[in-house]
């Protein structure tokens, strides 16, 4: 696995937070390099295609995480959340995307571009990439969510 990088991707909905988080990443010193797979202009476009690449990285264990970005987040989520491998949390709030690191071992941040701000993005990416998952009595969940 490439060890701190993520792959990044959205929809038009998505784009220009797509475009914010991957400047705030460029720089930070939170240490993570950062794959852009798409989209690269807001023109309309089909969320499924950029979720699945998003997805296909960390399955393939070519980054660590996986940020994925639409109006809703729910269309990105439902489509990474198909692969095997995959633990996509929509999340709208820092705490939500702690959780999700820490109880679920989320591996992909769900991002909803049309409700929350550009700064709660930054909070809730930078708190994903940084909570580590608990383990413990979480792992049991974890591997009923495998099977």
């Amino acid at each position: 696995m490439t060890q701190n990088t993520i792959a990044i991707g959205s929809d038009h909905a998505g784009f220009e937070y797509k475009e914010y988080l991957k400047d705030v990443l460029k720089s930070s010193d939170w240490g993570f390099a950062m794959v852009d797979v798409g989209t690269y202009s807001s023109n309309s476009v089909d969320y499924p295609d950029f979720s699945h690449q998003v997805a296909k990285k960390v399955v393939d264990n070519e980054v660590e995480y996986g940020v994925v970005i639409c109006g809703s987040g729910n269309g990105v989520c439902m489509t990474a959340n198909k692969h095997t491998g995959i633990r996509a949390a929509l999340c709208w709030t820092e705490e939500i995307a702690i959780l999700a690191r820490k109880h679920n071992n989320a591996n992909v941040l769900c991002i909803p571009a049309r409700f929350i701000t550009n700064e709660i993005a930054k909070r809730m990416l930078h708190a994903f990439i940084s909570t580590a998952f608990e383990g413990g009595r979480h792992s049991v969940r974890i591997d009923k969510i495998n099977k």
